[in-house]
């Protein structure tokens, strides 16, 4: 049995996942992107609506949107989607709750 502990190898830099954050067009806008405690309607659809007109001219909308499906961003605007719309696309349509 070869002994595996301690000789893994880094992989070493991979700058090239995440450069595409570099030329975001919501650098240094985390109060838009993401809302702050407390937050409640409607301020927080007028919020998520202008980070998603930030998103809509983003040039690397493709790349933030497939990194937040991928990495499950719980929280905030990804790639012009809200957490709502993440996770309808990651499980469905929540199901309906009969009382």
């Amino acid at each position: 049995m070869p002994d595996v502990v301690g000789t893994a190898q880094p992989p070493g830099a991979q700058s090239w996942r995440w450069d595409w954050q570099l030329l975001a067009a919501c650098r240094g806008r985390d109060d838009l992107f993401f809302h702050p405690h407390g937050e409640r309607e409607p301020t927080r659809s007028q919020r998520e609506t202008a980070a998603k007109a930030i998103c809509a001219s983003c040039p690397v909308q493709p790349e933030c949107r497939e990194h937040a499906l991928v990495m499950r961003e719980p929280y905030g605007v990804w790639g012009g989607l809200s957490e709502a719309e993440r996770e309808q696309q990651l499980h469905g349509p929540r199901p309906v709750r009969k009382r």
